[in-house]
């Protein structure tokens, strides 16, 4: 989602003894889509003064994510619906407050944010605003996860509270909010460098519901764990729209474990069992039996190693180490479970190395070969995307088959525009020893466009 800067700081009212001001973001949260508005409040005067409340009415065309007061005396802050207030009961001399307010855009468009302060003494209110167009422009979106419900595609991503988009096309989307409103009570207790962001969606139908699987780590470390989240539409407008959060499903933690619990995918084999793959870097890709319920490890545990890149016994467990490797997702095709990977690194905008690599395997346990019959256990894996002159990265994929044909959905960062990261869709064919092959016409032209 790209922002246009209209107004850039903010306006000033009649000199006294307070000062306020708000501003937009400089830069775009490329990850998330959000906006944060810095609000500041000086005090021009040498001496204290009480009593300050501050205003924010949101306007429509946003929903309230957080805020945070970094003057050293706190502020009361009270939020509902749209209105946020603070409450300082002093600000002393030649002092300044900063608020930080973090909202989502729900729609394109611009957006005129004013907030209002008033004090003790003071006879008349201060008003400042800034203004800023989003503009209708490529989805953004990380990791990317899909399903379909009743003629309309759903788009999952990675970002706080995990971002959705709806569409009747694939590629004109709606921006349709959070899956979480705040964060699963757990995260924090998992690896207190959660910064409210989960990763690596995934989406699966099972009796009659969605569950939706995700991860919470923060990066460069295996304190993780995979959450599930579980609703039984996925219709925001539905009356028994409710994501009801079941948990931690896995979890690794450093020093304990070589192997990183992030990055989910479910599976289900010809027996009806279904499978957890995930991983990343560390020990690579591992595969897991689940229990028929879909929210803990079968036991007795069955786990195996699927994919993985070379590791030195000499680095030290707690660091990812040079082995680049993560996303998987399996995909059954005719007699084959096909493993697609993301090797080299995402995230780094125009330098990033992302490409898909893929191996198969007639037993979901593997070993998956690739097509020079090396296993992705030893390091194998037959390229099947890169990144090019347009697009660095490409990776994060997911793989779909919708009204009878089959779809790579996934992520890349174009080089035309500072290396942001879109959304990518591709149809897929099979070669005649039955390997995936891109369609270079359908991904050439496919253009994601988000609306109102």
């Amino acid at each position: 989602m790209m922002l246009g800067l209209l107004v850039a700081g903010a306006r000033f009212d009649a000199p006294g003894p307070l000062s306020l001001s708000i501003t937009g973001p400089a830069n775009r949260d490329v990850i998330t889509g959000s906006l944060n508005y810095l609000i500041k409040v000086t005090n021009l005067s040498a001496s204290p003064i009480s009593d300050i409340r501050v205003n924010d009415i949101l306007p429509a065309s946003v929903r309230f994510l957080s805020v945070t007061n970094s003057y050293a005396r706190s502020a009361r802050i009270s939020t509902s619906g749209r209105n946020v207030i603070f409450f300082f009961p002093r600000i002393n001399g030649k002092e300044t407050a900063r608020l930080t307010l973090t909202v989502l855009p729900m729609a394109v468009g611009c957006i005129t944010n004013t907030v209002s302060l008033v004090a003790s003494g003071m006879a008349d209110d201060l008003t400042a605003s800034t203004r800023f167009t989003v503009l209708s422009t490529q989805v953004s979106v990380h990791d990317p996860a899909m399903a379909k419900e009743n003629g309309t595609y759903y788009l999952f991503s990675s970002g706080p509270g995990i971002t959705f988009y709806t569409s009747e096309d694939m590629t004109n989307w709606s921006l349709g909010g959070r899956v979480f409103p705040g964060e699963p009570s757990w995260a924090k207790s998992v690896t207190s460098r959660f910064d409210g962001r989960e990763w690596a969606p995934d989406i699966s139908r099972h009796d009659g519901e969605y569950y939706l699987y995700y991860a919470v780590s923060a990066p460069g470390e295996n304190d993780s764990a995979i959450g599930l989240t579980i609703n039984k539409t996925l219709d925001p407008a539905s009356p028994e729209y409710k994501w009801k959060d079941q948990g931690v499903v896995l979890r690794s933690i450093a020093g304990r474990d070589l192997w990183n619990a992030i990055d989910p995918n479910i599976i289900v084999d010809g027996d009806g069992t279904p499978w957890m793959d995930f991983g990343s870097f560390w020990d690579g890709i591992k595969l897991v039996k689940l229990a028929p319920g879909w929210k803990t490890i079968a036991e007795p545990q069955e786990w195996y190693s699927i994919a993985k890149r070379d590791r030195s016994s000499l680095e030290d467990d707690r660091d990812p180490g040079p082995a680049q490797i993560e996303g998987p997702f399996i995909f059954k095709k005719g007699d084959y479970y096909y493993l697609f990977v993301s090797w080299g690194l995402c995230c780094r905008g125009e330098n990033s190395t992302y490409k898909i690599m893929v191996g198969r395997s007639r037993d979901i346990r593997g070993p998956y070969l690739d097509k020079d019959g090396i296993s992705m256990a030893q390091g194998g894996g037959s390229l099947l995307l890169a990144g090019d002159k347009n697009w660095a990265g490409q990776g994060g994929c997911s793989v779909y088959t919708f009204d009878g044909k089959d779809y790579l959905v996934f992520h890349a960062y174009e080089m035309a525009d500072h290396g942001l990261q879109k959304l990518r869709i591709a149809e897929l064919d099979w070669d005649k020893e039955g390997w995936p092959v891109v369609d270079e016409h359908f991904l050439h032209d496919y253009k994601s466009l988000v609306v109102k």
